[in-house]
């Protein structure tokens, strides 16, 4: 622990604090919920995968949503998960890392340029987890409160240069092999061109409803990022929606992959607005205590929870009776390391500092890659 604390700190002073905001977050009084957290055996295989991403998220945007929903000694859901970490986050040449390359390294196990989206710096193409997966009879789902197109969810489907040829990436996802893909971005698709290959939802009462496609799913729920309104679906209720598709695709299928990002608690860090960090991790947190509870009902899924970076460099400076005082030190990423959470079979394998390409290793040595036989998923007849 002392070697992650000097880590964390050296790391964090080297972060720029011209101008800094200051912000006063009063302090709540909610009691926590304690959740069933079961106990796996280092020796079982999980058969799935939900990877959680908190874009932005760093330890203290944690701290501070913590104790902004119950105070000092109330537990989040993500609190609660037994197996903790760090993640260092650099990309391929640079200390501060951007999401494209962060989701890369997840993605793919390689470090690469930022603004690169599962490509060598040299632009060679690199193998997705998803299409690795592909290959051994697994379904696949992507969520995001951001456009689907988006830096995170991209690197799981498209191979290019820029995180920012959202046209290109959206014709690439349509030709994925992605079979739920559930977010913002409506300007970046060809709607026609959309619906020939996939079942296009845009309406949040869709996910109320019980959807058998013989094609894969397209929701597309705002023009770019989804913005948070009663009409607007949630991460959590995005989430949810995804689960229920890819189970229900087991039953042509070996195992799932899953990964839903809490997008805007970025946006909001990088704006230094901590009221609607706090709103945005809420429902971030929602959706970690209800994937929580279906890891302790399926036994066999592997949940794991990180971030591709600090935002905002975020400090806790002092209480004044009942707030605490934050202060932002930039309205950039930082290289600041990020935690890792995780629960299920294989969670073990997450504890301890990791670079963050290491989590693509983990998730596969968890579920036993290389003793899986090479099948096809026969959801599409």
């Amino acid at each position: 622990m002392q070697k992650l604390n000097v880590i964390f700190f050296s790391l964090f002073f080297m972060v720029s604090c011209s101008d800094p905001k200051i912000e006063t977050i009063e302090i709540g009084n909610k009691k926590s919920e304690l959740l069933e957290i079961k106990s796996f055996d280092n020796k079982q295989i999980a058969k799935n995968i939900i990877l959680v991403i908190g874009d932005g998220t760093g330890l203290n945007q944690i701290m501070v949503s913590r104790i902004s929903e119950g105070g000092l000694d109330y537990k989040l859901a993500i609190d609660q998960l037994p197996h903790q970490g760090l993640a260092l986050t650099h990309s391929y040449n640079e200390v501060i890392t951007d999401s494209a390359a962060a989701a890369t390294s997840w993605a793919t196990g390689f470090k690469t340029k930022n603004k690169f989206l599962s490509v060598t710096p040299e632009k060679e193409t690199l193998e997705t987890i998803t299409e690795m997966l592909t290959k051994k009879g697994y379904t696949s789902g992507l969520v995001a409160t951001s456009s689907i197109t988006h830096a995170t969810p991209a690197a799981f489907y498209a191979h290019i240069d820029s995180r920012y040829k959202e046209v290109e990436i959206a014709n690439q996802l349509l030709d994925s092999s992605i079979d739920i893909s559930l977010g913002g971005g409506l300007e970046f698709f060809d709607l026609e061109q959309a619906k020939v290959s996939h079942k296009l939802i845009t309406d949040k009462n869709s996910l109320n409803n019980n959807i058998k496609s013989p094609r894969k799913i397209l929701g597309l729920f705002d023009d770019d990022g989804i913005s948070r309104s009663p009409e607007k679906p949630t991460q959590r209720e995005m989430t949810n929606f995804a689960l229920e598709i890819l189970k229900m695709n087991l039953n042509q299928c070996y195992g799932f992959f899953l990964m839903t990002e809490g997008s805007q608690i970025d946006w909001a860090a990088h704006d230094n607005n901590a009221s609607e960090m706090i709103e945005e991790f809420k429902d971030f947190d929602s959706t970690i205590r209800d994937l929580i509870n279906f890891v302790s009902e399926d036994e066999e899924t592997l949940l794991v929870i990180t971030a591709d970076h600090e935002t905002g460099g975020l400090q806790i400076l002092k209480q004044e009776d009942d707030s605490v005082i934050i202060q932002w030190g930039t309205g950039r990423h930082t290289g600041i390391p990020v935690g890792v959470y995780a629960y299920g079979p294989g969670a073990h394998l997450f504890n301890g500092v990791m670079d963050n390409t290491e989590i693509h290793y983990k998730l596969l040595e968890a579920i036993n890659f290389k003793g899986l036989d090479e099948v096809k998923c026969e959801l599409y007849q």
